[in-house]
């Protein structure tokens, strides 16, 4: 096992560690209280729900670039965490949309179940693409069940009066932050995986203007940060579909460095069903 693939185990069990361990974290309430609270064409909540559409749009785009031949794949399994990504997407239109027009805790978890699927998709595809084609593939349903889990635990404990949103928290940590330890730890088999830092600063500049939400809604009234928060995060899976457009399969012999530098197992081997040594 390499050094960079410790540092990766590491970080995943000390993930781990934090979601079963630490204190419990309730859902706050007062998350519900948006900036923007106007309502238009009959609509409540309308540009917080309208704002979503990028979602919905980035998801049939991305899907329709995985499976009508836009994107290059080595191998055709390869296509399948990023058309969960896609979906995910897609869905967290829809769930988040629903959210927005009535918030609430209810309707909270039909915003963040969609969120994980994207989230567990784009973990796989980076390990497909940068460590290991089978291992990536053996994660992808193992990864969406624990994505699940996190959500439905947290609205259990929420009706049962002892809530605990943490292990979705760490969850949604954990995807973001291996996504940005694969790029930098382990090369792409393909061209332009340095897109991969785009999406990370995309989804960065979402986190902080949901923070600031009522701030940027008091620079002009215009628009709030919860907003933006949306086309930010929808412009974070645009990224993914231009990166799937344009990029190729690099030479030979610099893909098989690569995989065998990360587990000892080349494409070929892969494909041949040879093992990975991990």
């Amino acid at each position: 096992m390499t050094m960079r693939t410790r540092l990766i185990v590491v970080f995943t069990l000390l993930c781990i560690a934090a979601a079963l361990l630490l204190p419990a974290v309730p859902q706050s309430l007062e998350y519900h209280h948006f900036a923007d609270r106007r309502h238009l064409l009959g609509i409540a909540n309308f540009l917080d729900v309208v704002s979503n559409l990028g979602f919905l749009v980035v998801g049939i785009a991305g899907l329709v670039i995985v499976f009508g031949g836009r994107a290059r794949f080595e191998f055709g399994s390869e296509r399948w965490p990023y058309a969960v990504f896609f979906l995910g997407a897609l869905l967290t239109a829809l769930g988040s949309g629903y959210y927005h027009l009535a918030p609430d805790n209810e309707s909270l978890f039909w915003d963040r179940l969609p969120m994980t699927i994207a989230f567990m998709g784009l973990v796989s595809s980076q390990i497909v693409d940068r460590i290991n084609i089978r291992a990536g593939l053996a994660l992808l349903v193992p990864m969406l069940l624990l994505g699940a889990a996190s959500v439905i635990y947290w609205r259990a404990t929420e009706r049962a009066g002892v809530g605990n949103v943490l292990p979705y928290g760490v969850l949604q940590g954990y995807s973001v932050i291996i996504v940005l330890l694969l790029a930098m730890l382990s090369p792409s088999r393909y061209t332009r995986g340095n897109d991969l830092y785009w999406v990370f600063g995309w989804y960065v500049l979402s986190k902080l203007l949901e923070t600031f939400d009522a701030e940027v809604l008091h620079l002009g009234n215009v628009i709030s940060g919860h907003t933006l928060k949306h086309v930010a995060a929808a412009l974070a899976g645009g990224t993914v579909c231009y990166m799937l457009m344009h990029r190729t399969l690099k030479e030979p012999e610099a893909s098989r460095e690569s995989s065998s530098n990360a587990f000892g197992a080349t494409p070929e081997r892969v494909a041949k069903g040879v093992p990975p040594s991990i």
